[in-house]
């Protein structure tokens, strides 16, 4: 086979596989809003969602569990055939069970079905077969569509198992926004590895120290200001009330706008040109947190205080991105 028949039917399968998620993507309706209102009532009520299915299924389904209890929705995967022989113990009055099938048909499960709902659980279909017996069976049922497999034996699960996960994806993120999750809460989720350094450190281990903090009394010069600036290495520095409070912050750009329009600028107080009240961040807060404030305000520096509104360090936008915080 030459290189070009090989790549021809490399973008035949993806073609495939892309052509099923457009058709679930279009084929979304009331049904799908029923299924996410469900889940997210169970999650509400301190339940949990049970995923279940076999074969490639049981691989979708536990990459689901992952994405979801990632999100804060607390999920576990449940093997049909073991739930018969023990495992059915985790189940808990009102949980939902959710179980993964493309034909609708698949004997384990339908063996299965019956046995979990003695439970008292929420059941949900996930199949390309509405009419087909789990979709009966179950409570409500999440349809995706697809014309046919990428396998040229039209065997081996392709598009039907991208579309499932796509539309299980799809839920998840929904159920995301509707609990309100924010980066803060992620962060908790994902202590370890390279999510955990980016999100979970406070922002004292990122932000610069009073060592390395520009700061004097705001009826400093400006020349006084532009000397500290220089010596701490900072593009802005913070002003304080005779009490150490912070009362504003000066920047390099409030010095750019102000010089041009006072010839005296160096012996100007800084209280002139400061911008009173900034923008700032309580220590013991996340670093995810100051990458948000930084994103709402389009700021480049952010002083962080204590609970008396004293700074005690500063983070500078350009640390983030050598921390590969952004």
């Amino acid at each position: 086979m030459e290189t070009p028949e090989i790549i021809a039917k490399g973008q035949r399968c993806l073609d495939i596989e892309i052509a099923a998620l457009h058709a679930t993507r279009d084929s979304l309706d009331a049904r799908f809003a029923q299924v996410v209102s469900l889940l997210h009532q169970t999650l509400a009520r301190g339940n949990k969602l049970i995923l279940s299915g076999v074969g490639k299924n049981a691989h979708i389904c536990q990459k689901l569990v992952g994405t979801l209890n990632s999100t804060g929705a607390p999920s576990t995967f449940l093997d049909p055939v073991q739930a018969l022989h023990g495992d059915l113990g985790l189940c808990r009055q009102r949980d939902t069970v959710v179980a993964f099938s493309n034909s609708g048909e698949t004997a384990e499960l339908l063996r299965f079905l019956p046995m979990v709902q003695r439970f008292d659980v929420q059941t949900i279909a996930v199949t390309a077969k509405p009419d087909s017996s789990l979709a009966k069976m179950c409570d409500a049922t999440l349809l995706y569509a697809i014309e046919r497999e990428a396998c040229p034996l039209e065997l081996a699960p392709t598009a039907s198992t991208t579309a499932s996960l796509a539309i299980g994806d799809a839920v998840a993120m929904v159920l995301l926004e509707l609990n309100a999750l924010t980066r803060e809460d992620f962060a908790k989720f994902h202590p370890g590895g390279a999510l955990g350094r980016v999100l979970a450190p406070k922002v004292e281990e990122i932000m610069r120290s009073t060592k390395r903090l520009a700061a004097l009394k705001k009826d400093a010069t400006c020349k006084d200001c532009l000397a500290e600036m220089s010596a701490k290495s900072s593009g802005c520095v913070a002003l304080l009330e005779t009490d150490g409070t912070l009362a504003g912050i000066m920047t390099d750009g409030d010095i750019r706008r102000y010089i041009l329009s006072h010839p005296n600028f160096l012996e100007s107080p800084a209280s002139s040109v400061m911008t009173p009240k900034p923008i700032t961040i309580a220590g013991g807060s996340y670093a995810a947190q100051a990458l948000k404030t930084f994103e709402k305000h389009s700021i480049d520096d952010l002083i962080v205080v204590d609970s008396s509104n004293r700074p005690i360090g500063i983070i500078d936008g350009q640390d983030l991105t050598k921390l590969r915080i952004v």
